[in-house]
């Protein structure tokens, strides 16, 4: 009887021990060859019971047919009882085992080897990349300052301020002109102050545009130092086509109208005087623009601001 405790205790240690082997085994197995590692483990786990089966059956004198006449006939030193040596083989067997050795079976018996989809992986790693950059360009947007929400919030608490209402003017390359165009006509104001600008029918920014052109070309010296090309091609951009207009010509057309300027921004109101030449006796007339950096798909516009009823 303690024969027998002691064969079961030494069983369940073999199964221990060879289930740690096992396990460490399949730890280091990857894709390639977790098939074939899969399939030593099994096959030591049946040799291991059927050594403990015969063990047990020696034991207690009772070997199976099955177990007994099988193996005699192949080999008759098999029928010898099965000792503590012959299971601890299993173990060594299997950490002698290199997974690197180890194939899934189609490979062992020449079957044709699965082929890569090449065009299916870039389509996954295309997925891949797409799927990180949208996620960065998110987290980028998310830390992002919105200069559009800030501009546009100054703007309203000026307007508010100083009771003035957004008149909008088309978004293009005569913006700036239309808008003081229509500054100037809400106050009386003539456009055609210059002689080339006094045809009959020509459009209010037309006019406007002659008269920034000529005060430039009459004042050469305060302007051409600013340009980077000669003073003359500039004022033919400036009178005969839609270049945009900035601050030079917010300075011609100050002083040429002999009106102030107030142009409502982000985070400030910038004023722009009509200078000192001229009569002085009586305070300038104010005309309102409002200049957009960040709210218009097109870059920079100009809108004219007209004061409330």
């Amino acid at each position: 009887m303690e024969a027998l405790n002691q064969l079961k205790s030494r069983h369940s240690k073999e199964r221990k021990d060879l289930q740690s082997r096992i396990t460490a085994k399949k730890k280091n197995a990857n894709k390639k060859t977790r098939k074939g590692v899969n399939n030593e483990c099994a096959q030591l786990e049946i040799q291991l019971k059927e050594h403990q089966d015969q063990e047990l059956a020696f034991l207690i004198g009772e070997p199976s047919e099955a177990t007994l006449d099988d193996v005699s006939e192949s080999d008759p030193e098999a029928v010898q009882p099965p000792t503590e040596d012959n299971t601890n083989g299993l173990g060594q067997k299997l950490d002698a085992t290199p997974i690197s050795q180890t194939e899934p079976e189609n490979q062992e018996s020449g079957g044709p080897k699965k082929k890569r989809n090449r065009h299916k992986e870039r389509l996954a790693r295309r997925a891949a990349e797409q799927e990180t950059a949208a996620i960065a360009a998110e987290e980028e947007a998310a830390n992002m300052v919105d200069h559009k929400k800030i501009e546009k919030a100054y703007m309203l608490k000026e307007f508010k301020a100083n009771s003035l209402v957004e008149q909008d003017i088309r978004p293009d390359g005569h913006c700036l002109f239309s808008a003081v165009a229509d500054q100037l006509q809400q106050r009386g104001i003539p456009l055609n102050s210059d002689a080339t600008a006094t045809r009959q029918g020509v459009l209010p920014y037309k006019a406007v545009r002659h008269v920034a052109a000529s005060y430039m070309e009459k004042h050469s010296d305060d302007f051409a130092p600013f340009l980077e090309e000669p003073l003359d091609q500039y004022i033919k951009k400036i009178r005969d086509t839609a270049e945009w207009g900035g601050q030079l010509e917010l300075q011609a057309l100050a002083r040429a109208y002999k009106v102030e300027i107030s142009v409502v921004q982000e985070s400030h109101t910038h004023l722009i005087e009509p200078g000192t030449g001229g009569d002085t006796a009586s305070k300038p007339d104010r005309i309102w623009l409002a200049y957009y950096l960040h709210g218009y798909g097109l870059g920079e516009h100009y809108n004219s601001l007209r004061k409330q009823p």
